[in-house]
């Protein structure tokens, strides 16, 4: 069986999310009055991001529920003891400055467009199930997936083997029939690739020429979904 479908990732694989949350947490920042409290604007993101990597891998443990994980990066940013009703409004506020109909990559269409009708395609995210919908229905592809699992329905999240196994499962397909496309070479292409799957590293940022020569050496790679059509065929006469 050759490979009869493509499972992708959402954050920063189909969806700007660095761009997108930094565009609206300085705007943000800004609105509230915050941007004074430190040095310079970077600053200020890579604080708001050291909090977010804190309390949002809480939530992928199970410590905390998505709404949970919101409002502690609320108090954790801002230093301060809010009640759940003002942490919600403080990340409400913040919420209004996104733009994700914006944020779809532009080589995503022609990518599901010449991928489409010859494979099927799914989605796989560490994420809140409701909040990557409306995201994809904002960005006008939910209809492109027949499938969307997250962690917070899957009861695990990616690098488990489990929770790759579980999207394959959903879509009625062994795992050597998928490939799993990522934009992290770690919990994204090796994780697919240890579970079974046929992992793809997206590399869109760039990885400096020794990272990438040393991950190169065990995972698939590319720069582009331009690209991503000539691995697929690549390694479908690889799997006869």
């Amino acid at each position: 069986m050759g490979i009869r479908a493509v499972v992708w990732d959402i954050d920063d694989t189909l969806f700007d999310y660095t761009g997108t949350d930094r565009a609206a947490a300085l705007r943000h920042f800004e609105a509230e009055g915050l941007l004074s409290r430190f040095p310079g604007p970077d600053a200020a993101v890579r604080r708001w991001r050291e909090v977010m990597e804190v309390h949002y891998a809480r939530f992928l443990a199970g410590e905390t529920d998505f709404a949970g994980q919101r409002r502690d990066r609320a108090r954790a940013f801002l230093g301060e003891r809010l009640s759940d009703a003002e942490a919600d409004a403080w990340f409400r506020r913040y919420r209004a400055h996104w733009r994700p109909a914006d944020g779809l990559f532009p080589d995503v269409l022609p990518a599901l467009a010449s991928l489409t009708p010859g494979y099927r395609h799914g989605l796989l995210s560490n994420s809140d199930t409701a909040h990557q919908d409306l995201k994809l229905r904002a960005m006008g592809i939910r209809d492109r997936f027949e499938v969307l699992l997250c962690s917070d329905q899957v009861g695990h999240a990616k690098p488990a083997p489990e929770a790759f196994l579980a999207v394959c499962d959903a879509m009625d397909l062994p795992p050597r029939a998928v490939a799993y496309i990522g934009d992290r070479p770690d919990i994204d292409a090796a994780a697919a690739d240890a579970a079974g799957l046929h992992g793809i590293w997206l590399d869109r940022a760039g990885a400096s020429a020794a990272a990438a020569a040393a991950a190169v050496a065990a995972l698939r790679r590319i720069s582009g979904l331009a690209d991503l059509p000539g691995l697929l065929a690549d390694l479908a006469r690889s799997t006869r």
